[in-house]
């Protein structure tokens, strides 16, 4: 597989401790938490390493998530420089709670909706670099 092939997924339900504000609603942070992981195993994949986040760019809350959704999280690897890996970074929320209707009621969403994008910048150190630059 070529690395700039690269795609990670990762999906987590969020929890009574992710939420932040009322109502349940999960702050969005913990998206930008989510897209770490998701960089830390790019970069595992890519150089063996965990690597350093650089930074992020481009970061737009789309949608709310509340405690008892489901957000799959993608990081597809768009460049390989030397020692940095851009990655870009998408959030979907695939399964829905729905409290109003019960305590333990959920749905499967139709169409996964789109909570969170952002580009991901990660830093591998110099002697841990396996990676060919692009």
């Amino acid at each position: 597989m070529q690395d700039k092939d690269l795609t990670v997924t990762l999906r987590v339900r969020l929890g009574a401790a992710d939420a932040h504000y009322g109502g349940q609603l999960v702050d969005g942070a913990r998206m930008l938490r989510l897209f770490g992981d998701v960089l830390t195993e790019v970069t595992i994949r890519t150089d063996g390493d965990e690597g350093l986040l650089s930074g992020y760019s481009g970061v737009e809350f789309t949608a709310p998530v509340h405690a008892g959704d489901f957000v799959e999280v993608t990081g597809r690897l768009v460049k390989a420089g030397r020692l940095r890996r851009v990655v870009e970074l998408e959030a979907r929320k695939v399964i829905e709670a729905r409290y109003e209707q019960g305590h333990s009621t959920a749905r499967v969403l139709d169409e996964p909706i789109v909570v969170c994008r952002a580009v991901g910048t990660t830093v591998v150190p110099v002697g841990k670099v396996r990676t060919r630059a692009s």
